[in-house]
């Protein structure tokens, strides 16, 4: 990158964070080396900026982690992609058109744990997440089964396969089927498929564990409490409420590795890895990535983010140019932020990778 580049993504997080972050380190990997810079600060009331190699909640982009464990089982002849979930889990008494497949791809119909939200408008809630309540009970511990049995006793959005809905539900119940097959955890598996072989030494799959090692930027959730605002600091969480939807915790650095990593072969076989970069039709979904177009460019993608902590992660189809990031913000139940979140992502996007 020439120093123009590089001033221009310094700018343009400054400006990023003056839209209402806390604060912000960004990590652009190309042919040209990488650029790691921050913005904002760590901690409010602090004047030291964000860790350009602090840990963060990943949110979402576990998905993609979790994608990749079932696609190297895949491949290891364990998990049958088109298999009925039912064999592996009877226990839950899955619709038997439930495929793996459909889990890795947000086709399954289940109920999303976390609410839904539907195309007319209307909502039906989910576990608490949000608000004072989420605050106050942010170090509850759910276990996984519970959390696909709420979703299993509420009706299916969908007929399996005929549509594409994002739920939390599918990748917990993915969760699940790594570790029946492989009669371990989810941790174990993670680390003797992508974290060992990638040396990923930044990245915790926490489980019900509410600490995030240091170095590390704090989130913060703002509600209100008879009347007056009030600010929390909700770094340290128990993140079993979200479990396989999102609950790992990574760096810039790990996740720069993880995604190139990925795309240039090291973790999948070539069947596996094509399966993973081919999207369905509405709206892009591979399995457990987002492929995207910029300006004519593939771009694949996983976004995550909630209660404070945010991250991001891009790569050119080929692994070559890469660019993550990690965001600390004041999360709030109106998710008042997200906009901005999206605006600032999308940007950054452009930046990187068009034209």
């Amino acid at each position: 990158m020439t120093s123009t580049d590089t001033n221009q993504l310094q700018q343009t997080i400054d400006e990023i964070v003056d839209t209402g972050f806390t604060g912000l380190a960004l990590r652009v990997r190309d042919e040209h080396g990488e650029w790691t810079g921050s913005a904002g600060v760590a901690e409010l009331g602090a004047s030291a900026a964000p860790p350009v190699d602090g840990h963060v909640r990943i949110g979402s982009n576990t998905k993609t982690f979790i994608a990749t464990v079932v696609l190297a089982l895949v491949g290891e002849g364990k998990i049958g992609l088109d298999t009925p979930v039912l064999e592996y889990l009877p226990e839950f008494e899955l619709d038997e058109r439930i495929t793996v497949r459909m889990l890795l791809q947000h086709t399954s119909g289940v109920f999303n744990f976390t609410g839904e939200y539907y195309e007319d408008g209307t909502t039906a809630p989910g576990i608490p997440w949000q608000g004072q309540e989420w605050v106050e009970g942010r170090f509850k511990t759910y276990r996984p089964e519970e959390l696909v049995r709420f979703a299993l006793a509420k009706p299916a959005r969908f007929e399996p396969g005929t549509d594409w809905s994002y739920a939390n539900t599918n990748y917990v119940l993915a969760r699940l089927v790594v570790e029946k097959v492989s009669s371990a955890s989810l941790a174990t598996e993670m680390q003797r498929l992508i974290l060992g072989p990638l040396g990923l030494s930044g990245t915790v799959v926490p489980d019900t564990s509410t600490d995030i090692p240091a170095p590390h930027a704090h989130a913060y959730y703002r509600y209100e409490e008879a009347g007056a605002e009030r600010i929390v600091d909700v770094t340290v969480q128990n993140p079993s409420w979200i479990s396989g939807g999102g609950d790992m915790i990574s760096t810039t650095r790990d996740l720069q590795t993880f995604i190139s990593g990925l795309l240039t072969g090291k973790l999948l076989p070539p069947a596996q890895l094509t399966e993973m970069l081919t999207p369905e039709t509405k709206v892009g979904y591979g399995l457990g990535v987002f492929v995207q177009d910029v300006d004519g460019t593939t771009v694949i993608t996983h976004n995550g983010g909630h209660g404070g902590h945010g991250a991001l992660m891009y790569s050119t189809v080929d692994g070559a140019k890469t660019m993550t990031a990690a965001l600390n913000y004041i999360d709030d139940a109106d998710l008042s932020l997200s906009a901005v979140f999206q605006a600032a992502t999308q940007r950054l996007v452009n930046e990187v990778f068009g034209k």
